[in-house]
Parts: C-alpha cells; structure tokens; sequence
C-alpha cells in the first residue's frame, strides 16, 4: 500500500498563545493510529499545560530551541538536537526564547486529544 500525502491539515493547539500543527499522517489527515507525523512552529512565549501522555514521542528541533520540562529534568532542545519522551511521562513543551521553535513529532501510537491527558491547573 502508498498513501501520497498531498498536503498536511492544520490542527487547533493547546497553550496560550497561537501554534501551528501540520499533521501529515496521523488520525486526523491520514486515518493512521499507529503514528503521528506532524511539523510544528511555536512562537516565542508559547507553552502548554503539562501532559502524561498514553503515546512515545520523539521531537526533532529544525529551528530555534524548545524547552521540555519533566517531573525530574529541563531540557533546552536546540536546532539540529532531539528528545524522546517515553509514554507516561509527564512533560511540559513550551519555546520561551527568541523566534520561537520549529520541531517535527513522531508519536507511536497516533496522537489523540483522548491519550495525552493534559493536566486541567496548569
């Protein structure tokens, strides 16, 4: 089987301010449930509640740095550098500096609003 991808949909993003999500395979643009292929850009200041996500992710920073925070560790992840994220691992995404960030996120499996379980007071 091929599934040629012609263009990625934009999804609504948590967080305070404005990011952009391009997914290219995932439940929303291609039916996939066993993995998630998205490009994002975070603007300077963005960040997002906590999340103990049911999902591994592994993000790859093209541009700028992303800060990820865990229950033990920060992380500044710059352009060129990459993080995994084991699946109930709580972490905070945000990209405080200037220019924000441009990352690509594999998550196994798919992303779904109903696996990342966000924490509701952050």
């Amino acid at each position: 089987m091929v599934n040629k991808i012609d263009k990625p949909c934009i999804i609504k993003s948590a967080g305070n301010k404005e990011k952009i999500i391009k997914e290219y395979f995932g439940r929303v643009n291609s039916g996939a449930t066993n993995v998630s292929i998205a490009f994002m850009h975070s603007p300077e200041g963005w960040f997002e509640p906590g999340q103990t996500p049911e999902f591994e992710e592994y993000t790859v920073v093209v541009e700028g740095t992303l800060h990820v925070k865990t229950k033990n560790e920060e992380f500044e992840v710059n352009a060129g550098e990459a993080i995994y994220l084991s699946k109930n691992e709580w972490v905070q995404y945000s990209s405080p500096f200037a220019g924000g960030a441009k990352y690509v996120a594999v998550c196994l499996p798919a992303f779904s609003p109903d696996l990342v379980h966000r924490d509701s007071n952050k």
